[in-house]
């Protein structure tokens, strides 16, 4: 029990930049209150004291704001940040190093009993408001994007956002990426999964700025198999990739 409190004060400071000292951690911050009263509520439940560990549940969700049912299995170093309205269901299995933030529902689909509830694997991240439902796995090391509601599996890794969640295409993500820093362009708060119409054109413009680039190394590369000077190639595939993203955008 010591073991478990050391490590999820630690975890806090790994986690959440506001943090000071270990006694601020220990009396003001709820999350680790409601780890701490839910491992004796889980307790209670494993040896059948149902009703006391209900009770004892619901008084840590009085103190703190936070719902996690005496049923559900909890890891080590799981992070619960501002923790307002979080509410984990009975069969929901949270494992090592997960964060969820304040408003996160892992909530069940069916009345039916049995397991109703995800299992999140180690490392997951839910961001503030999203909704995971059904007896479903989030992968090791998945994010969950803030208000998304997921009812499908998400794999290892991966990101999913949006109503319903969609899982972002990392690798052309990545590549939109690499290819506005490139040309100097920055599109700030452009979300990934945003329908709108500015943003898709904007995305639409990027990936095709890629390709073209792509095309033209190609380009350089046969140029230079036959002895031609294709020192400046950097220059000439920035210069045209802004070029025709400025005729395309005026």
């Amino acid at each position: 029990m010591f073991n478990h409190l050391k490590e999820d004060i630690s975890v806090v400071f790994d986690r959440d930049p506001a943090a000071r000292t270990r006694w601020e951690i220990l009396t003001t911050y709820p999350g680790v209150h409601a780890l701490i009263m839910h491992r004796f509520s889980h307790w209670l439940w494993a040896h059948r004291w149902y009703w006391i560990a209900r009770f004892s549940s619901h008084v840590a969700r009085w103190l703190t704001g936070i719902e996690i049912h005496p049923g559900a299995t909890i890891g080590r170093r799981v992070f619960i940040d501002h923790g307002m309205g979080v509410v984990i269901g009975e069969t929901a299995v949270i494992g090592d190093d997960c964060t969820l933030y304040h408003g996160v529902t892992l909530g069940g689909t069916s009345w039916n009993k049995g397991k109703r509830h995800p299992t999140l694997e180690r490392g997951v991240v839910i961001g503030a408001g999203a909704k995971v439902l059904g007896p479903i796995t989030i992968g090791a090391d998945a994010k969950i994007g803030s208000n998304a509601v997921v009812v499908k599996d998400v794999p290892q890794g991966a990101t999913a956002v949006g109503i319903p969640a969609r899982l972002l295409d990392q690798e052309k993500t990545q590549q939109r990426d690499q290819m506005a820093e490139k040309i100097g362009f920055s599109a700030y708060a452009v979300g990934q999964d945003n329908q709108d119409p500015m943003t898709q054109a904007i995305h639409a413009l990027l990936d095709h700025a890629a390709k073209q680039d792509q095309r033209l190394q190609e380009v350089m590369e046969q140029l230079a198999k036959l002895g031609a000077d294709v020192e400046t190639d950097a220059e000439v595939g920035k210069a045209f990739d802004v070029n025709y993203l400025n005729k395309i955008v005026d």
